[in-house]
């Protein structure tokens, strides 16, 4: 599997969810494997790459707003935030762009 996800001619949008763990780590691993294998499964969804080291960064790419909006209250992808916020991160922050135009090799 590439570690670059193949996206299609934009417009597209990502969601770019940066965070800082906490020491605890009960659960997080099959949860985030879990949510990554959800959302792939979700309309509208085109892709995700995810990196860590002190910091995370994972990012999603969709189709519109309205898939974006849909994954968002998918019943088990809401019941990881809760645990996110209540254990597994200190600090977190999500942001939704449109990408309109990208390139690469």
């Amino acid at each position: 599997m590439s570690l670059i996800a193949k996206t299609p001619e934009p417009p597209y949008y990502a969601v770019i969810f940066s965070n800082h763990r906490t020491e605890v780590a009960d659960g997080y691993a099959e949860t985030a494997e879990r949510m990554v294998e959800l959302a792939s499964q979700q309309p509208g969804f085109l892709g995700i790459e995810s990196v860590r080291e002190d910091l995370g960064i994972t990012v999603s790419y969709w189709q519109d707003l309205a898939s974006i909006k849909q994954w968002k209250a998918n019943a088990e992808h809401l019941e990881a935030q809760k645990y996110g916020h209540q254990k597994w991160y200190s600090a977190f922050k999500t942001r939704i762009a449109k990408v309109e135009r990208d390139y690469g090799i």
